[in-house]
């Protein structure tokens, strides 16, 4: 067999990048959750399910590791290689098929094997296909492959941490979850459940899940698994797939996956992008809240793409894939018409009055009483229902002005105000007259 040598570092030999710095930290985060949740105790203490799987004996894969006999292959042997959000994506081609190997040629000197079972059908030989690999098996001089979407069934003696296996959930403890792989239990911390905090973790049991093992302690029988780095590998290929797509006036599903009270946070398939409160929906909003929550599937449409300090920014816009209800309401409104609508903003200019969702008009502080105003709030106030007349609207009916004090003419108006001014005087000598003489009771009648 050729003689292949490990995948070389895509930053270049000899140097260690900041990127793997800080998988080194987030593996010494892992570790510190992991003991947290644990302790010293095994899978079995904590869970109470009796003895561990005994200690295997023969080296680091057990009997059953390294080739056997009608040439399949187990994960046994070899140091484990790349793994999490690390693992390398390498297209191959297929040279042939023994047994339950695919052997792939990815260059003269670089060649890997991959589990027959994780092909839907025997590939053809000579095709291309996308492999991620595992780790380098250094007995061998293979690549341990695997592909996407596709995991392996766990055997026990073959376990190895970096491997993407399936797990089932069987329970939940204050930890985290109770696993169950190659008829052995296992524990997956709260924090390497979901790339977001899940707040019920009740909801995965029964489940089956596709996990890496981030540690096994055959002494001990403990097995710890991260369903958390999967997603991480699975999201940035997807962003990476997106981002060589993603247009501006694109129509997309997302998922609401964080509430502000500045806008929503969408997951649009492997990218957040951000619906500003503004573009959520055509009326005034307080709050997102008001009309959105968390895990909510909506539809949205891209603004804005930005890269700022090698970051993407996507901007979203939810109302923009809906109707303006407003639209209807402007191209009938006509000067001189009179329309109910509530008070949304009150500035010292004057006030807001929505007409419509999404449609608003502007009472000038002149046009709020027939008197001169010096606060506006003296005359009405926010969430308030009153009737206006509209007393103009722009070409593109975006700028109404409306007027109160226009819903009654001056004379009225100055009937209105005469009438209370004189109840008020009244009002005013009363008071007068009982401070200066106190509370005497009028006696009715003659004589």
């Amino acid at each position: 067999m050729t003689e292949s040598s490990p995948p070389s570092s895509p930053h270049g030999s000899g140097s260690v990048s900041p990127k793997v710095d800080s998988r080194l930290d987030m593996d010494a985060k892992l570790a510190a959750e992991v003991e947290a949740a644990m302790g010293d105790m095994s899978v079995e203490d904590m869970m109470d399910f009796g003895s561990a799987p005994p200690p295997q004996r023969g080296g680091r894969g057990g009997p059953a590791a390294g080739r056997s006999g009608g040439g399949s292959r187990t994960s046994g042997g070899g140091a484990a290689g790349t793994r999490g959000t690390e693992r390398q994506r390498k297209t191959g081609t297929i040279m042939s098929i023994h047994g339950d190997d695919v052997f792939v040629e990815f260059g003269p000197k670089s060649q890997g094997v991959c589990k027959l079972t994780l092909f839907e059908e025997a590939p053809a030989l000579g095709s291309q296909m996308e492999f991620i690999v595992e780790r380098y098996d250094k007995e061998d001089g293979l690549l341990i492959l695997t592909r996407q979407g596709q995991v392996q069934k766990a055997e026990w003696e073959s376990l190895e941490v970096g491997q993407v296996i399936e797990a089932r959930c069987v329970g939940v403890n204050k930890g985290g979850l109770e696993m169950e792989v190659a008829n052995h239990r296992a524990f997956m911390p709260a924090g390497q459940v979901d790339l977001r905090h899940i707040a019920e973790l009740s909801v995965f049991v029964g489940e089956k899940m596709p996990c890496e093992v981030t540690e096994v302690d055959r002494q001990r029988g403990r097995i710890i698994l991260s369903r958390r780095k999967v997603q991480e590998v699975d999201r940035k290929h997807a962003r990476d797939n997106l981002l060589m797509t993603l247009e501006v006036g694109q129509t997309m599903p997302a998922v609401i996956t964080s509430i502000q009270a500045y806008g929503a946070f969408a997951d649009i398939g492997g990218l957040d992008g951000l619906i500003h409160i503004s573009d959520i929906a055509y009326e005034r909003l307080k709050h997102p809240s008001e009309v959105l929550k968390e895990g909510q599937q909506v539809t949205v449409k891209v603004l804005k793409i930005e890269t700022k300090d090698g970051q993407q920014k996507i901007g979203l816009g939810l109302k923009q894939t809906q109707a303006d209800p407003a639209m209807a309401v402007r191209e009938q409104i006509k000067p001189g018409e009179s329309l109910s609508g509530r008070v949304t903003r009150i500035m010292p200019f004057g006030a807001f009055v929505e007409l419509a969702p999404g449609l608003e008009g502007l009472i000038h502080i002149s046009e709020l009483s027939h008197d001169r105003v010096h606060d506006v709030r003296k005359v009405v106030k926010p969430d308030e229902i009153i009737t206006v007349k509209i007393l103009s609207v722009d070409s593109g009916g975006k700028k109404i002005s409306l007027s109160l004090k226009a819903m009654k003419d001056r004379q009225e108006y100055d009937a209105e105000h005469a009438e209370r001014k004189a109840d008020a005087n009244m009002r005013k000598a009363m008071a007068t007259l009982s401070k200066k003489f106190g509370a005497i009771p009028l006696k009715g009648g003659i004589g």
